[in-house]
């Protein structure tokens, strides 16, 4: 025969079932990131009844795993993230930003 055990409840002093409790903060995290959270909100700025701003946003939390399961991987296209930015891009801005200050050394 088994028992259950009861906890005092906060508050109100009644008693009731005890909640499972995570093992720890790993365990809870992989939980919510083999899920996956989405937080949204908005925040409106208005003076006058006029909406001078707005703001809304959306919060993906998931693992990586989980991210690409849901066909979203643009980091490992973004040059900037992934660390090959494109070299050719670069030498091009480097030589016209060197032309701009020799133009402007020439006319001081």
């Amino acid at each position: 025969m088994s028992t259950v055990q009861r906890q005092p409840l906060g508050g109100y002093g009644g008693y009731g079932m005890a909640r499972p409790e995570p093992e720890s903060l790993a365990d809870l995290l992989e939980r919510v990131l083999d899920k996956g959270v989405v937080i949204a909100g908005d925040i409106r700025v208005e003076l006058l009844d006029i909406e001078l701003l707005t703001i809304r946003i959306r919060l993906l939390l998931v693992s990586v795993d989980k991210a690409a399961e849901m066909g979203i991987d643009w980091w490992t296209r973004d040059p900037m993230l992934s660390g090959s930015a494109d070299a050719e891009e670069l030498q091009r801005l480097r030589r016209r930003v060197g032309e701009l200050e020799a133009e402007r050394d020439g006319q001081d």
